[in-house]
């Protein structure tokens, strides 16, 4: 966790006594030294199954960070690509580490929502990586509703999950117990510091998407080891 040019522990430690906003954007400039940041091998099959969908004229990362998901969307959009976030800080050092990026989309960075975005029915992908744990359980639904108001027909929302691990797994009762803690901090200390795992699971995400009016389609990822478990989720707001 601790990379050279990462946050220190007495950094990270100020992050999670903060709101959540006002912690990214003390996190922001050293962020893609963290763990939390989505690994690259993953947003790059991600963008091997879009090649397959695509091209697209207009992308959205929704809760975008400092832009990874941008960066791989990019090559994949021939308008434009928009990440919302609501973290300015996150969102300033996304437009410099984009910047660069391949592709010849234009690139726009909103602050905002993503529970109320600013936008219309004018995207054909929306994506959203390693963000999930920041929405409440009772804001799923909306939060659904929301990217399914700003798809095009026929436009898609791509992103990774996975099941609810079992309980003689590790990884279950140490994010059980991660959430314990922050439920407790989040009693005690105010504002709260929105962060928590085992969210946006399948099956029930399937449900809420389905919901919707999504079309939804579960494919493996193939990866082997600790990633095994990962699923793409692809819905698609019907074409009529």
């Amino acid at each position: 966790m601790f990379h050279p040019n990462g946050p220190t522990f007495r950094e990270l430690a100020v992050q999670a006594l903060s709101s959540t906003q006002r912690g990214y954007d003390l996190l922001a400039p050293k962020f893609d030294y963290t763990p939390f940041r989505t690994p690259q091998p993953l947003l790059d099959a991600v963008s091997i199954h879009l090649e397959s969908l695509g091209p697209f004229d207009c992308g959205l990362d929704v809760c975008c960070g400092t832009g990874a998901g941008m960066a791989m969307l990019r090559p994949h959009c021939r308008e434009r690509v928009v990440g919302i976030d609501f973290s300015q800080g996150m969102l300033t050092v996304g437009r410099q580490l984009v910047a660069a990026t391949t592709g010849s989309a234009s690139l726009e960075f909103v602050r905002g929502d993503v529970l109320a975005m600013p936008f219309g029915p004018v995207f054909d992908l929306a994506v959203s990586f390693g963000a999930f744990g920041h929405i409440l359980e009772k804001d799923e639904p909306h939060f659904v509703a929301e990217i399914a108001r700003v798809l095009k027909p026929g436009g898609r929302f791509v992103f990774i999950t996975t099941y609810l691990p079992p309980m003689t797994s590790p990884h279950y009762w140490a994010s059980r117990l991660f959430n314990g803690v922050m439920r407790v901090r989040n009693f005690l200390i105010k504002p709260p510091f929105i962060m928590y795992y085992l969210t946006f699971l399948l099956p029930r995400v399937e449900t809420l998407l389905r919901q919707q009016g999504l079309q939804v389609e579960v494919r493996e990822m193939g990866f082997m080891g600790a990633w095994s478990a990962a699923r793409l989720v692809i819905a698609t707001r019907p074409s009529s």
